[in-house]
């Protein structure tokens, strides 16, 4: 046990250590956070220190914090916002995208893994680039209905897919109880754009300032409910912590804009601020680097998948959003739509563990998303600085 908790304070540090280090070197390249994790867990790894081993705690601990990952993915989600052209043309182009991978993955070969590897190929980060577009106004913007719309079909899909095709669970009614979850979170953004209910809005807001914490309770118990269902029915954990993520902020809306505001910042603590780095910091830790760096092919496979990702989901979006966004705009979203990192890591681990792609494979996948989440929404963010209309400044 003393092990485990050294081995976990050590996390912890990395955690800490992360941030310092992305302030120390802004002034040469701004680096997202979460890449900075992953290569410190990568350090701290058997692979290199040896600081930190694999586990059953630890990767509890990582579940947990992919679980509120995916959670906050979907709570961040304002359904109403998005309704029409975004969400239209966010499905439609992720439909493009998932063909588009499945055919050039068949026309390579890639024959039972296709599917799988597809899956992998079409989603998006939205968990990872939403911070990053809202801490630089983006969010704010004409583009930032569009990054929601993107991000939640590029994320929710290709879960819902591997939910639905690649679980292990022996539930008899397993299919079933997916299209369940699917249902309960597309009936959730259904409700979304209904009136808000002034009762729930006074039992939350009664409690929001007291140790009660009625909205958060709330919100934990929820995503622990949705976790448990989805882990007791096999399918993974990530499609019952969004649907719980859905439903929550359509709960959740019942409050004015303020205490919204701060009932995410509360979430925002608990989760980026505690279990979510753990997370990535784990990744890095189990991150295959022996496997990577032996193999000529899995290094050359890297810019292969990168450019994947670039064509697949970020050339694409740049097409479906034609006529709703412009110039730098529509260069900022399909950046960010090409970012990629939490699916590709389920994804590429589901299919090294059945055999249908070797170690070796899965590791440059992963190494393709973790630069992906280095240099997509640097050029995003480059892009929108082009065209001043796609970050708002709000009148003083």
């Amino acid at each position: 046990m003393d092990g485990l908790s050294v081995q976990l304070v050590v996390l912890a540090v990395a955690a800490v250590a992360a941030p310092l280090l992305v302030d120390r070197v802004e002034r040469w390249v701004r680096l997202p956070s979460v890449v900075v994790e992953i290569v410190l867990g990568v350090v701290i790894g058997p692979q290199v220190l040896g600081l930190v081993q694999t586990g059953v705690l630890l990767e509890t601990v990582s579940q947990l914090g992919l679980a509120m990952l995916f959670f906050l993915a979907g709570y961040e989600v304002d359904f109403r916002a998005v309704r029409g052209r975004p969400i239209v043309s966010a499905s439609a182009g992720w439909l493009v995208s998932f063909g588009l991978a499945a055919g050039a993955l068949w026309a390579a070969g890639a024959g039972a893994a296709v599917l799988i590897l597809a899956i992998g190929l079409c989603s998006t980060a939205l968990g990872t680039i939403l911070p990053i577009a809202r801490d630089s106004g983006l969010l704010a913007g004409p583009v930032g209905p569009h990054l929601m719309a993107v991000g939640a079909v590029g994320e929710f899909a290709p879960i819902a897919l591997l939910a639905l095709f690649f679980s292990e669970g022996v539930h008899s009614g397993k299919t079933t109880l997916v299209i369940a979850l699917v249902g309960l979170a597309v009936a959730a953004a259904a409700l979304g754009s209904l009136r808000r209910s002034e009762r729930v809005g006074r039992l939350l807001s009664a409690t929001l300032g007291t140790s009660a914490q009625l909205a958060v309770r709330l919100s934990v118990l929820v995503l622990l409910a949705a976790v448990l269902l989805a882990a007791e029915v096999g399918v993974d954990i990530a499609l019952g912590a969004f649907a719980a993520g859905v439903c929550m902020q359509v709960l959740l809306s019942a409050l004015d804009e303020r205490e919204e505001k701060l009932v995410q910042s509360k979430l925002d603590g608990i989760g980026f601020g505690a279990v979510v780095p753990v997370f990535f910091v784990y990744t890095g830790v189990t991150f295959d680097l022996d496997e990577l760096l032996g193999s000529p092919v899995a290094l050359a496979l890297i810019p292969v998948f990168l450019g994947a990702f670039a064509v697949v989901r970020g050339v694409v979006t740049w097409v479906a959003v034609r006529g709703a966004l412009s110039g730098g705009e529509r260069g900022a979203l399909a950046a960010f739509a090409a970012t990629q990192l939490p699916i590709v890591v389920i994804a590429s681990s589901t299919a090294a563990e059945r055999g249908l792609v070797s170690a070796a494979v899965a590791a440059a996948m992963v190494g393709a998303a973790m630069v992906s989440v280095l240099v997509f929404p640097l050029v995003g963010l480059r892009w929108a600085r082009r065209d001043t209309r796609a970050v708002s400044v709000e009148p003083i």
